[in-house]
């Protein structure tokens, strides 16, 4: 092989790196674009074969990879957010989404001499996309804009290094070394595996296709050595390869999830087979002409299309066969497996990180309830002891503390890749969100031992202590649920009227405890009772603290303040709904007169 050959070789591998580089920022950016809307389009996924087709092939066509979109399936399988049954038509949806990469790669077949179709052909517009790309990333200021200007440009990109493989090949077209090495890939088994070891290498059908559409462009005509019969098994075999992304992402996964890899490998290798076995029967019997014709772009990315729709069509009269293969395949080792107290976040997940935040805030909002159902346990519980109380606080104080671990530690991994100001922001307000939900998960610990306490003891308040104490466990209960579907809702008047009531749970414990003072020097009351009560008050402040904490974040969503900033704004600021409210609050939660 002399210089030139290995040129053209080396250019080739270029054109390929740049057409890979170009359509993986194209799918990061149109994820980032897309937000979480991916991951709530994925979660309306029921048994409804049809819509979950057509979810699949949406959410596909908008991040351009059947992978991707496998990969989040896995994902959310193994996170518990999806049941295998409604994986197989998403899968069945993907594959055909990702058939819309070819028809655009196939643009650069488009020739003559109409202005509209010299208009339409990459090689016009990609020089304009990169131009709007590259101003809308280096002069906007606004991050949605910047994200689509790299999107242009990374299509752009694609569609240069297209151009690149093209115009690396086409001096190879006499090459008779070249033209026998094609020839060779007419043997279908051999073209399928061909296709399924490069696609497996690069792990992207879209980009074998495309480099198939690359050297259609660059031998094109009828005696094109890149026949239907050379096309068909390779773009078969690229359906085949793109699995390994799956395959590799369920390693050490739940059973399910390495279920739903499996669900994509059997769909794509089935239907190649069928596809296979049917189109050279049909070929002995009826001699198709075409299969030794030159195919064309626009060809390649049909027999990408009708492949896809096809096997869907195969495959729609019973999903159920490919999950039942599945399971075979992945079975059952224990038959009575304890359920796991939390779901973790499946770390698949963090390759679309948009749709990671929105998983986060769903585990958020799970912990929040935890939090919730635990304080108001303890709170109960220093008014009624019972077991089954002080089994459900120390319980959820134990999930408290493992969900702010795996949530911590996943959402700090999220931090790293690359978010949008919004993601990246929403991230934060969730770390302090569970950092409160934790700590409050202590504080209601703490109440319990100070229950525990007065029970193993014998110990109990004077009447006047227990009536003044029920304002204060009225009010704390009142704050937890309004903090907290405050924030749930996202409603804004609600979060605004947590922190006069704070200030209000303030006002009383210090009441109370001036009070308390009062009876232990007339003798009413004793020290050690004294040292109980400070310890209640004390952790129903510190919680009424941080459901303060929470409303305040969600305000700082919706408002340019900092917490520091928000709170001196609201209580020394003009603010006349703070003052009706704490008025209101004050009223409501006002403890009675000293006898």
């Amino acid at each position: 092989m002399n210089l030139e050959i290995w040129t053209h070789v080396l250019t080739f591998v270029a054109g390929l790196s740049f057409s890979l580089f170009g359509m993986q920022l194209m799918s990061g950016g149109l994820e980032q674009l897309s937000g979480g809307m991916l991951e709530r389009t994925l979660e309306r996924a029921t048994s409804n074969r049809f819509a979950a087709i057509a979810l699949g092939a949406g959410v596909t066509a908008v991040v351009q990879s059947s992978s991707a979109t496998t990969v989040m399936v896995v994902g959310f399988v193994n996170s518990g957010i999806m049941r295998l049954e409604q994986v197989v038509g998403i899968i069945m949806g993907a594959n055909i989404g990702t058939t819309i990469t070819s028809w655009l790669l196939s643009l650069t077949g488009l020739s003559g001499d109409s202005f509209i179709l010299w208009l339409l052909n990459p090689s016009t517009f990609s020089p304009i996309l990169a131009l709007v790309g590259i101003v809308l990333m280096l002069f906007s200021q606004k991050e949605r804009r910047q994200i689509t200007g790299r999107v242009l440009l990374s299509f752009a990109l694609l569609m240069f290094g297209m151009s690149v493989m093209g115009d690396s090949v086409k001096p190879l077209a006499d090459s008779p070394t070249f033209a026998n090495l094609l020839v060779m890939f007419r043997n279908p088994i051999l073209g399928v595996l061909v296709g399924a070891v490069f696609t497996g290498i690069i792990q992207s059908s879209a980009a074998t296709v495309g480099v198939l559409i690359a050297l259609a462009a660059a031998l094109s005509g009828s005696d094109s050595p890149i026949t239907y019969g050379v096309a068909l098994p390779i773009v078969l075999g690229s359906n085949i390869g793109t699995c390994v992304t799956a395959l590799i992402s369920c390693i050490g996964a739940g059973k399910n999830a390495r279920r739903s890899a499996m669900v994509h490998l059997y769909f794509n290798t089935i239907g190649t087979i069928l596809f296979l076995v049917v189109f050279y029967a049909l070929n002995a019997i009826f001699r198709f002409e075409f299969i030794n014709y030159g195919v064309s772009e626009f060809g390649i990315a049909l027999i990408h299309t009708v492949f896809n729709v096809l096997a869907t069509i195969v495959f729609l009269p019973m999903p159920n066969l490919l999950c039942r293969l599945a399971e075979i395949t992945i079975p059952d080792k224990s038959k009575n497996r304890e359920k796991a107290a939390i779901r973790p976040i499946d770390e698949r997940l963090l390759a679309t990180p948009s749709v990671a935040v929105e998983v986060c805030a769903r585990s958020v909002a799970e912990m929040m309830e935890t939090a919730k159902q635990t304080a108001l346990n303890a709170i109960a519980l220093t008014k009624n002891y019972t077991s089954k109380l002080c089994d459900s606080v120390s319980e959820g104080e134990k999930l408290l503390d493992k969900y702010e671990d795996m949530l911590a530690t996943y959402m700090v991994k999220l931090s790293t890749k690359q978010l949008p100001e919004s993601d990246a922001e929403e991230i934060n307000h969730m770390l302090h969100v569970i950092g409160d939900c934790e700590r409050i998960g202590d504080h209601s610990l703490n109440m319990l031992e100070s229950a525990n306490e007065m029970h193993k003891n014998g110990l109990r308040f004077s009447d006047a202590a227990n009536t003044e104490l029920d304002v204060i466990r009225n009010a704390l209960s009142d704050i937890i649920t309004l903090s907290f579907t405050s924030y749930a809702e996202r409603d804004l008047q609600g979060a605004k009227r947590v922190e006069p009531l704070e200030d209000v749970i303030d006002a009383l414990q210090e009441s109370i405890r001036d009070r308390h003072i009062s009876r232990l020097q007339e003798g009413k009351c004793t020290i050690r009772l004294g040292f109980v009560l400070n310890d209640m008050l004390t952790n129903m402040e510190r919680i009424s603290d941080h459901c303060s904490n929470i409303a305040v974040c969600l305000l700082q969503k919706h408002d340019s303040y900092s917490a520091h900033s928000f709170m001196e704004n609201v209580k020394h600021g003009d603010s006349d709904e703070f003052d009706k409210a704490f008025v209101e609050y004050k009223t409501e939660y006002s403890l009675p007169r000293e006898k």
